[in-house]
């Protein structure tokens, strides 16, 4: 197949019923009912389509590769809740400032999906179909209900297990209380193994549901569920980890090579890439656009990067900034260029890194300065040549080009770039300097909005994070697990491996988490680096229980000068507020510390509330979330 295309064909647009209220069982067979439209084998492919929805469905917070409305960046949705990102405008981390309101309905409590799923799973055993097709299509439909249903239990916790189509006479299902979460979670996974037993190895067609699909959910699922119910004291995790462990080696078998390029992986079609599973796949002028690398390239564009997040990232030893004889920062300057020298090359294609050039009179055009620092990460980046109003190429012809410019090819002068209009300039703006890219390329036809880079669903990048934090969750990660997993993600991030038997409390005595094991901390420091911007932070820090860590952190931008913020202000971190005595230099203020203003994270926001609206529906549904009620 071509395309996936994420929209449901008109077959999936019928209400079915679980009942025929007809007076008359003959059914024409040029009407669309459930026995004319499950009959064969292709009729259920023909449905399937409709359920690859779910990737990009609204109940969802993670949706790889939505944009969301223009001036949005859903993808960046779940890492601005974890804190690992921020905008630059708008009050500050809703959860940190507690700017959570009830709900009285939404909030992902939906059920029309699973009703579509198990539509197609009521009408398996009456169809023409061979018992090996039955299976097949069984495990599909399994996989898109366990994909949603992992969703729910990672919103709500206990949520209603319907395994088939409601009827009138269904009442102890449509108005009973909420399944407990590990009958939930463990029906999942139970459906899961049988659909990866079961499934056709090669699904019905490229970039279809397949075995290694499968696996991938139950990776990415035993993962959460593992470890949300050890750290949240729910207890029976154990054959979660092992679960996930299984699945992610067999994967890791199957897909032994990643693919060299570590910003290629969001900015670049993805057929036959190395490392990927599944993706979702963008085309030209058709309704499968893909807004967000045409926002990048806008003034619309806001989500940036906290410096205490940036400060994360390693230098190429392997050591934190806090040890490494390789951080430059403070040694001869405090400028962008020494905080970015010698650091790991995913900072570089995830923050725009400093640069100045100096444009022609029509932005068309440039030429570099006379100050060789100008071009230093123009020239580590490697990609300094561009063609075209709109467009571009690099080396690699599909990957980001220097100096950045606009969505009508208006070059950018200079990174970082503080303030709107600067020099006549209004787009691609960080109030903090750490202007976030991750999906920024030329190569789309930005001009006409035709954003056509492909997304990952599933990838290798992850996988080999899952293994890596799940053998450490059983006791058995050490150097032989870290080169198979971390240390190649590192090595194409152009840093040194991981040397397991190096790290001890003093690795990195300034590391944000003090209170769990140091290497436990690397694993998921290198798991918020490599997926960053990918929208699994929210995830991660739930899971881990580590939210208020990181939500609560006070988020401020890189050094800089008076004269290179204009009006801006520096934040006074002994206080958490922007600093009154009027410094001429200092870390750049965003927002207030939100645990000195009287906020910060409340436990209640792990889960989420119920909407009042149904549980005054079906008050079987209460009590609602602890701290809900």
């Amino acid at each position: 197949m071509k395309k996936i295309i994420f929209t449901f064909l008109a077959l999936t647009t019928i209400a079915f019923s679980s009942c025929n209220d007809n007076f008359m069982e003959r059914y024409p067979t040029t009407s669309l009912t459930e026995t004319t439209v499950f009959g064969s084998y292709n009729t259920f492919k023909t449905y399937s389509w409709g359920l690859y929805s779910v990737f990009t469905n609204g109940n969802l917070l993670r949706r790889p590769g939505t944009g969301g409305s223009y001036a949005s960046a859903l993808s960046y949705q779940g890492d601005i809740n974890a804190g690992y990102l921020m905008r630059r405008e708008g009050g500050g981390n809703s959860y940190a400032f507690q700017n959570i309101s009830s709900a009285s309905s939404g909030n992902g409590w939906n059920f029309d999906y699973i009703r579509s799923v198990n539509v197609m799973l009521n009408n398996i055993d009456n169809s023409t179909m061979t018992d090996t097709e039955k299976e097949h299509w069984r495990s599909v439909g399994y996989f898109f209900r366990g994909y949603y249903y992992a969703e729910l239990i990672a919103r709500f916790g206990d949520v209603p297990w319907v395994n088939k189509v409601i009827g009138d006479t269904d009442k102890e299902i449509a108005y009973g209380p909420r399944t407990p979460r590990k009958t939930v979670a463990d029906n999942v996974l139970n459906d899961l193994i049988y659909a990866e037993e079961h499934i056709k190895e090669k699904g019905d067609g490229e970039n279809t549901i397949n075995v290694h699909a499968v696996r991938a959910l139950l990776s990415r699922f035993c993962l959460f569920e593992g470890s949300w119910r050890k750290y949240h004291n729910l207890g029976d995790y154990d054959n979660y980890f092992d679960a996930c462990i299984t699945y992610s080696e067999k994967l890791m078998k199957s897909f032994p090579t990643l693919h060299g390029d570590f910003g290629e992986m969001l900015t670049s079609d993805l057929k036959g890439v190395e490392g990927v599973i599944l993706y979702k796949e963008y085309v030209a002028k058709e309704m499968t656009n893909y807004v967000l690398t045409h926002v990048e390239r806008t003034s619309t564009h806001n989500v940036e990067m906290p410096q205490h997040i940036v400060d994360l990232y390693l230098c190429k030893d392997g050591k934190p900034i806090s040890t490494s004889s390789q951080y430059e920062w403070g040694k001869t300057d405090k400028t962008m260029n020494s905080t970015f020298r010698n650091r790991d090359f995913r900072l570089l294609e995830t923050v725009a890194p400093p640069y100045k050039v100096i444009p022609s009179t029509d932005n068309t055009s440039w030429k570099y300065t006379e100050d060789e620092a100008d071009k230093e990460f123009m020239d580590i980046m490697g990609i300094t040549r561009y063609t075209g109003y709109g467009g571009g190429v690099g080396e690699a012809g599909k990957h980001k080009v220097f100096p950045l410019m606009n969505w009508s090819a208006a070059i950018l002068k200079q990174v970082p770039h503080f303030f709107t209009n600067n020099g006549g300039q209004g787009f691609i703006v960080a109030k903090s300097g750490n202007y976030v890219y991750r999906y920024y390329n030329v190569w789309d036809d930005s001009k006409e909005n035709q954003g056509t880079s492909d997304v990952p669903i599933f990838k290798m990048d992850e996988i080999l994070l899952n293994e890596a934090e799940a053998k450490f969750e059983k006791g058995a990660f050490n150097q032989e697990v870290a080169d198979a997993t971390i240390n190649k993600l590192r090595k194409r991030a152009k840093i040194a491996d991981m040397q397991v038997s190096d790290i001890n409390a003093n690795f990195d005595p300034e590391r944000l988490d003090k209170a769990i094991d140091p290497v436990l901390w690397e694993i998921r420091r290198e798991r918020i680096i490599e997926l960053m911007g990918e929208g699994f932070g929210f995830y991660d820090v739930r899971r881990w229980k580590k939210a208020d860590l990181f939500v609560n952190h006070v988020q401020y931008g890189q050094w800089a000068t008076k004269t290179q913020i204009g009006t801006g202000t520096f934040v006074d971190l002994q206080t958490g507020y922007a600093d009154a005595t009027g410094k001429t230099e200092g870390y750049i203020y965003m927002y207030n510390d939100p645990v000195k203003a009287g906020k910060g994270w409340l436990d209640k926001y792990y889960l989420y509330q119920v909407p009042t609206n149904e549980i005054a529906l079906n008050p079987n549904l209460a009590p609602n979330n602890p701290g809900w009620e």
